[in-house]
Parts: structure tokens; sequence; C-alpha cells
């Protein structure tokens, strides 16, 4: 009870709600979500993506912070509470590792836009547009690392200032200037020669580029875009107040990430289009759209310096405020699990970050000759995180709520002090029969690729 009566919190709808945007609203909107938009048929992606995120992203937001709320605790307690045997928490402390292991190599990536930023405030853009800037610059070790260092050391700051004055404080300041920024870089993108037909292909769904593969990454895409899976959700859950209303935040979350998502995709999918003519080979650059192919474009651009300074301003701010939820919901894990300070808590996940960070940072270095499954700890870090892990902490959720803490618990909880639970009907469904069935696929269909037991 003491711990329920410290424990810190939002306060109130607004700071939860851009907290959780803030979480969901990253590089996994803005770096991730555009290039696997312009590789698996555009339109009909995001149609798909939307269909999902109003189901199966919807229903597992509200469990989760359903679960967090219920408990006051991070994954580990509130599995333990609610799953009364040992078997159901090995559920939660996969959910509470997934974060530990994804903000090393999340802040490496995160330590790339650092970099990409200061270069487009000091240096020329056709120097940063350079065939061998962006490889040159990954395999320097000392560089990577330094710039992998200094965006941690962002996130660390935040972390230590606390739940109130800190994660919402930064959230409610940074979320506002990144819409903004957001919406400019559209209008300047889509108002580019030619860019009208990358806007069709990205809003037009057409039903000869869909494929199984479409569907598969759009599902993967949801646990990284909606923080689905990692455990955050349900460490804010535990900080929000119980007359917030959990559906009405659920459906902002949903609306601020995928607007920020299509914002993005607007933001790069037309501009791509304006440079290549629509180019499948340029379309299907993968990772390396962001940091190879949007440089070149801003080098063709009249105003290339000031749309790249706003634009890598734009995707540091949503790494930051993910790389803050990830590591928050790792702090709040090992102080509830072991009683220590925060301070404390933040100094044990520090070392964890420059650990397994500098392994990522190093990969296409010094460490490039050491692979994992044929994969540099970057990408190693990725797979079994996104493909194996999160779905599996997503299927333990689903085992949590359905069978242990009950779905009418779920629904009294989103109803708390007279709220409305509009979507009753979807959650039930969704979370007895389809969410299920949806993380296996997800699991299977990514292995089976990764080993070549299957390709699409």
């Amino acid at each position: 009870m003491l711990e329920e009566e410290n424990r810190s919190s939002f306060s109130g709808k607004i700071g939860y709600v851009l907290a959780a945007a803030g979480a969901s609203v990253g590089l996994g909107n803005i770096w991730r979500f555009p290039y696997l938009c312009a590789k698996y048929g555009g339109g009909i992606f995001l149609l798909v993506y939307i269909i999902l995120a109003l189901t199966f992203g919807y229903t597992m937001i509200i469990a989760e912070t359903a679960i967090g709320r219920t408990t006051k605790k991070s994954p580990v307690g509130a599995f333990r509470e609610l799953g009364k045997n040992g078997q159901m928490q090995i559920g939660g402390w996969i959910n509470a590792i997934i974060p530990m292991l994804i903000v090393p190599y999340y802040s490496v990536i995160g330590g790339w836009v650092c970099k990409y930023l200061y270069e487009y405030i000091t240096n020329d853009v056709q120097n940063i547009a350079g065939d061998s800037f962006f490889v040159d610059f990954i395999t320097d070790g000392s560089k990577a690392e330094l710039w992998f260092i200094i965006f941690m050391l962002l996130v660390v700051v935040v972390i230590i200032m606390g739940v109130e004055n800190g994660i919402e404080r930064v959230s409610k300041i940074m979320m506002p200037v990144l819409l903004v920024l957001a919406v400019i870089i559209c209008i300047y993108s889509v108002s580019r020669p030619g860019a009208l037909k990358g806007v069709k292909y990205m809003l037009v769904p057409d039903m000869k580029h869909f494929s199984w593969m479409t569907v598969v990454s759009a599902m993967g895409q949801m646990f990284y875009s909606l923080s689905i899976a990692m455990g955050i959700l349900i460490t804010f859950g535990s900080y929000v107040k119980e007359d917030v209303s959990i559906e009405d935040s659920t459906r902002n979350v949903e609306f601020f990430d995928t607007g920020i998502a299509i914002l993005a995709s607007l933001m790069i999918i037309p501009a791509v289009f304006s440079f290549s003519g629509g180019d499948p080979d340029t379309l299907n650059a993968g990772p390396s759209l962001m940091f190879i192919t949007m440089p070149k474009i801003f080098a063709s651009m009249g105003l290339g310096r000031i749309i790249g300074i706003l634009f890598f301003a734009l995707v540091l701010f949503a790494a930051v405020t993910s790389a803050i939820a990830l590591t928050e919901s790792a702090v709040s894990t090992l102080t509830d699990e072991t009683g220590c300070s925060r301070g404390k808590a933040t100094g044990v996940m520090v070392l964890i970050m420059l650990i397994l960070g500098s392994l990522s940072s190093l990969g296409n270095g010094p460490l490039a000759n050491i692979t994992i499954f044929k994969m540099q700890f970057l990408d190693f870090f990725d797979f079994l995180t996104n493909s194996v892990m999160m779905p599996i902490a997503a299927f333990a959720t689903c085992m949590l709520v359905t069978n242990h803490m009950g779905i009418e618990k779920v629904e009294e909880e989103v109803m708390l002090n007279g709220h409305p639970f509009r979507r009753r009907g979807i959650f039930r469904f969704m979370i007895r029969f389809l969410c299920p069935l949806f993380v296996i696929i997800i699991l299977f269909s990514s292995v089976a690729q990764v080993f070549g037991l299957i390709s699409f």
C-alpha cells in the first residue's frame, strides 16, 4: 500500500496521452513506417495497418494500460500479482527485458540522427549527400560510439528528472513541436514537382501491390509503432490516475500514432517520387531511406539545408521521447523488483545501455566480423526483440487477461468512475481469439523467413 501511495504519477489525461504518444511516436513511425509503407504496397499497406491499429493495437493498449493501473506495478509485479503462478511471471519478465534490449540499439540509431542534425547545421548539404557519407560514419567506431553516447545522455537526464517533472514535461514540449515540424515538411514535400504521384501511391490502396508480407510487416510494425508488448504501457498505466478515461486516452494515442506515421510517409514518399520518378529500387531502399536517400533529396532542393535541419530535428524529438519511454519502463522494473532508488536503477540502465549499445554501435566497424545468425549486433537485437520476444510478450498478455485477470476486470477498470467503453465488443473478440492468433502468425512468419524456411 505504501508503494502505491508513493508511486509517481502523471498529472492527468494530457500528461499521460502525450507521454504515451511520445512512446509510440518514435523512430518506428518516422524511420521504419515510411520505408515499410513504400516497400510493401503504399496505400494497401496503410489500409491494412489502420485496420490492425483500430482492432489489434486498440485491444493491446487497453489491456496493458488496464493491467498497469489495476496493479500499480511495472510488468513483472503486475504479472506476478494477477497471474498468481510462476509461469505467468515469466511473461512479465519478457515484457520487462524487451526495453532493456531495445533502448541500447535504439540509442545507436538516435546517435545517427544527432550526427546528421549536427552535420546539417555545420556542413555542406552536398557532402552529406555523398554516396559514402553514411557508410564512412557508421564504420568509424569512435565517431559512431561518440554520437551514441551523446544521445544516451540526453535520455538519461530526462529519466533522472522523474515522471511528471521529466517525462511529462519533455513530452508536453516535444510532441506539439514535432507535429508542427511534420506539417511544415509535409507541405514542402508534397509541393515538389512529381510528388503527387507519390501521394497517390501512398494513399490509394492498390490490390496488385498486396502480398502476405504486407500483412506480416504491418502487424510487426504495430508493435514498434504503438509500443505494444514492451512493458511501456503497463508501466505508464501504473502512473495513470483513476479519473482518467483509458478508452479516450487510447483513442488519442491511436490518433497521434497513425497521424504521425501518415505525416512521416507524406514527408518521405512523395519526396522520393519527385526525386526518382517513382523508381522501385529507390522505394525499396529500406532502412537506408532516411540516412542515404533523403540527404540526396535534400541536396537537390533549393532549401536543402533548412529542410534537412527541420527534418532531423523532428526525427530527434521523436527518437528521444520513445527512448525515454523505453528507459523509464526498464528503470521502473528495476526499482520495483530490487527496491533500489531511482538513481541507482538509472545507473544500472546506463551500464546496460553502454555495454549492449556499444556492441551495436561498433557492429558495423571494429566488430563487423562478428555476427549472430549472419546478422550484425544491431540487426540481431532488432530481430530478437521485434520478431521473437514481442509476439511472445503479447501472447502472454492475452493469456493473463483471458485466463487470470479476467476480461470483466479489464472492463471494470476501463469503466471506472462512469467512463464509457464504446468498443467493448471489439475488445472481447480480439483479446480472446484474434490477438493470440495474430502474434503466433507474426512469430512463426518472421522466424521462418530469417532462417530461410519460407519466402514472401
